[in-house]
């Protein structure tokens, strides 16, 4: 046991060092973000006056509430604007225990993964948002006027990006699993009844139970869903395909 701690000292070193730079990256571009602050809400708050140009301005009703937004806007956009050194440093720490071919892989998973994210935040933003907020900013009647606190709408914003973000994981999530033998090529379409209530399920939570939004949320992971089958028929060929269950050893 000592042993084993001695030779992972080393590691371990290089493993704090290395969250130490993480940190500090996050710190500084949260800090340039934070600087910019008043910019980045606009920018965030500009769909919404698209959707209802009638808007007024947005409010707060706690002392902390503007500070707080502004800080987890800030720090959002640090994470997000250092994202690609902290995908950096990682790779750093892994890439000597990895085969070439291994890196590779690694490499190309990376690199998808992130695309996919970041086209799933604009999606999120520049197609779906503006839909939900005009959706929801009709409602509005001269009779029934919104307010919109800072804070909840930027939290609204940000949960939006996430969550389709991830949905667009979706489709090479479930080709990476055919192609590694994980599950078979129809699978997905197999058992597309049991994932069609987890994405629902999963949308009802992201939105915190509001119907319009989870319907709203729930038809673009369904689509996503079925391009994913699609995928795993054109891509999905196992390199290392699983055993046949029915064949005597």
């Amino acid at each position: 046991m000592i042993e084993a701690l001695e030779q992972f000292a080393p590691h371990q070193a290089e493993l704090r060092g290395r969250l130490i730079r993480c940190c500090v990256a996050v710190l500084l571009t949260s800090i340039v973000a934070y600087l910019c602050k008043d910019e980045l809400a606009a920018w965030c708050i500009r769909p919404l006056y698209l959707a209802y140009p009638q808007m007024g301005k947005l409010v707060y009703t706690k002392l902390t509430d503007a500070f707080l937004s502004y800080l987890k806007l800030s720090l959002l956009v640090g994470v997000a604007a250092a994202f690609p050194y902290l995908l950096y440093q990682i790779w750093l720490f892994i890439a000597p225990g990895l085969l070439e071919r291994e890196k590779r892989t690694v490499r190309t998973i990376v690199l998808w993964a992130s695309l996919l994210f970041l086209a799933g935040a604009a999606f999120a933003f520049f197609v779906a948002l503006p839909r939900m907020l005009h959706f929801f900013m009709s409602y509005a009647s001269p009779t029934l006027q919104p307010m919109l606190k800072l804070g909840l709408y930027l939290t609204f914003t940000a949960r939006m990006a996430l969550a389709f973000g991830i949905a667009f994981e979706i489709p090479f999530l479930m080709v990476m699993a055919t192609r590694a033998g994980l599950l078979k090529s129809d699978h997905f379409r197999q058992k597309r009844i049991p994932f069609y209530i987890a994405i629902a399920v999963l949308s009802f939570l992201l939105t915190t139970g509001e119907i319009t939004a989870t319907v709203l949320l729930a038809l673009p992971l369904f689509a996503l869903y079925e391009a994913g089958i699609v995928a795993c028929r054109i891509f999905g060929s196992r390199r290392n395909p699983l055993p046949d269950q029915t064949t005597a050893p």
